[in-house]
């Protein structure tokens, strides 16, 4: 009897230990602007369940991503890191993957918070959007597959939601297709014109092979634009489940509701251990979508019925967590991978980017627009309903809150730049643990954030600015977004000097003259920025011209026929959900 106790004694333990590691829902939004949900001051769009965590739980007003882009912002959240350190910012104007049969990603080496929290014995599991690379060397060696970075289960998109993903919605390729195939088209005409002229008076004695060649080469760039339309959508454009494809290319009907109800399914399925869910959101990313039941029902348009969709989507997610009495256990957190895309809007001119409130810029730069994103964070009975904090955090904050709370210790062989939450939530630290946060466009130092002990003073030094064109806007329209260097920027000597504090929305720079303490500053800012530099490691450039090129022995296509037709449908017919 007493041994019988005793074995009971143990497994209420073991189950008790169990239980006590909490469960993360990380949900993240793409492009989504930090003036679009309620909770942040947005009395038009409806997003009752994204406010429902505010309400529930904190809000960080000062949350701000590593980077203004996708591709180098996701990587900095899920490895806790600046996304130089893993090679993850580009030296050239594309800053992100646009290709499925790109080579470059996450390195293996990388640690992500899935790893480690799957060696912890949780359930892990990524739904939507990746971004972050497929393959290395051949298109079975799935490197940067999310499977390779501690995921159980993958279930969305490896690139990212594209204005050529929907017909009819444009391309984001329109500067590409007009510098390497309209105007090479131009100059063969004009010059076809030309030597026929000088032909047909007389002047010039012109071979017919000259002619054909020319109408070659023009027949050749039209053929490649036309194939380069055609086939994109199908050959980048498509859903993964684990390593197969599902849909290609991929269907936009119910997508979202596709997408939120496997990741309920995934809850249930994974109830009775931890788990770690991040719910990649493809909204509101453009192409915009939304379903029949939220299309045409906002006062903002596309833009704004895709919100409320997605806002929709967590709301079901947050409901299966309270079926299942898993709320009390579990930490959920939602943000958006960086500010609003402001240069967004549609061929028919349609205003399709969000709001970053009283915030300069947006998406692909570094004003506060472009990297102060929503971050709310919900733990009934453990963290404080309705609390506010004003302190800087990152969204690499992420990787070492989430890795201690599982009860794993971080890697130790390598910087970790984010800070454990968990101290500032539970109001045991008045103050963020980043006195110094640095901001980078691609692989560029382009500011520095510093708030200083004892001051509530929080100082921006930009040390250069993107060229907003047309004058006088709010974003680089010609181009869709800001670029990094060369003549698309403006250096500052000295470094554009801004107190946040006093000046949020970055209009008033101090200068020597309005700031007595300003060489004081600067130096103490550049100091940082020297011992911040010195622990930056060369690494391959995962974003490098030659790794994101299309590679046509990396590209995959569910068609058993050797064409490039690459079009299925599994999604409707696989009813088996994989664990």
């Amino acid at each position: 009897m007493k041994i019988l106790l005793l074995l009971l004694f143990f497994l209420c333990a073991a189950q008790s230990h169990a239980t006590s590691k909490p469960n993360f829902v990380l949900l993240i939004a793409d492009d989504l602007g930090i003036g679009d949900p309620g909770c942040y001051g947005n009395k038009t769009l409806r997003t009752p369940n994204i406010d429902g965590l505010a309400k529930e739980g904190v809000k960080l007003t000062q949350h701000l991503a590593a980077s203004p882009l996708c591709t180098p912002s996701r990587a900095a959240l899920m490895t806790g890191r600046y996304p130089i350190r893993s090679g993850m910012a580009a030296r050239n104007r594309v800053g992100v993957f646009l290709f499925s049969a790109s080579s470059g990603g996450l390195p293996s080496s990388e640690i992500t918070f899935a790893k480690l929290l799957k060696n912890q014995g949780y359930s892990t599991a990524l739904i939507g959007k990746w971004h972050l690379g497929v393959h290395c060397q051949n298109k079975t060696d799935f490197c940067h597959h999310p499977l390779n970075h501690g995921f159980d289960y993958f279930h969305g998109l490896p690139v990212t939601n594209l204005r050529d993903c929907k017909p009819g919605q444009g391309s984001v390729f329109t500067s590409g297709i007009r510098l390497l195939v309209f105007i090479p088209l131009q100059i063969i005409v004009i010059g076809l014109l030309t030597l026929a002229a000088l032909k047909w008076l007389a002047l010039v004695h012109v071979p017919r092979a000259v002619f054909f060649c020319l109408l070659l080469l023009a027949a050749a760039i039209l053929g490649s634009l036309l194939c380069f339309l055609h086939y994109f959508r199908p050959l980048n454009c498509f859903l993964f489940k684990n390593y197969d494809i599902t849909q290609q290319p991929l269907s936009y009907d119910n997508l979202t509701q596709r997408l939120t109800a496997d990741a309920t399914e995934f809850i249930q399925r994974n109830a009775e251990t931890p788990f770690l869910l991040v719910m990649s959101y493809l909204q509101v990313h453009t192409a915009l979508f939304a379903s029949k039941s939220f299309t045409g029902k906002s006062r903002h348009g596309a833009y704004g019925d895709a919100v409320e969709e997605m806002d929709w989507s967590v709301g079901q997610i947050m409901n299966v967590l309270e079926e299942l009495n898993l709320a009390n256990n579990t930490l959920v957190y939602f943000t958006s991978d960086q500010g609003a895309h402001v240069e967004e809007v549609s061929p028919r001119g349609e205003v399709h980017g969000g709001s970053n409130g009283i915030y300069k810029g947006g998406k692909a730069n570094n004003w506060e627009g472009g990297i102060r994103v929503p971050g709310l964070l919900r733990w009934p009975g453990v963290l404080q309903a309705g609390l506010e904090i004003h302190e800087p955090t990152s969204n690499m904050d992420v990787f070492p809150t989430v890795v201690k709370l599982a009860g794993s210790p971080l890697p130790e062989d390598r910087v970790i730049d984010g800070q454990d939450l968990m101290p500032l939530l539970l109001g045991q630290r008045q103050r963020s643990e980043h006195e110094f946060l640095f901001h980078y466009c691609n692989v560029y130092l382009n500011a520095v954030r510093w708030h200083p002990p004892n001051s509530t003073s929080i100082w921006k030094a930009f040390f250069f600015t993107p060229k907003f064109t047309p004058e006088g806007a709010n974003g680089c329209f010609p181009t869709h977004v800001c670029f990094c260097y060369g003549q698309f920027v403006t250096h500052h000597h000295p470094p554009l000097l801004f107190d946040l504090s006093k000046d949020p929305r970055e209009r008033n720079p101090v200068t020597p003259a309005t700031e007595p303490r300003f060489p004081e500053i600067m130096e103490a800012m550049q100091q940082a920025v020297d011992r911040h530099t010195q622990t930056v490691q060369k690494v391959p450039n995962q974003l490098s011209v030659g790794n994101l090129l299309w590679k046509p022995w990396l590209q995959m296509c569910c068609s058993s026929a050797s064409s490039l037709s690459c079009q299925c449908d599994r999604e409707k017919q696989d009813g088996a959900v994989s664990r």
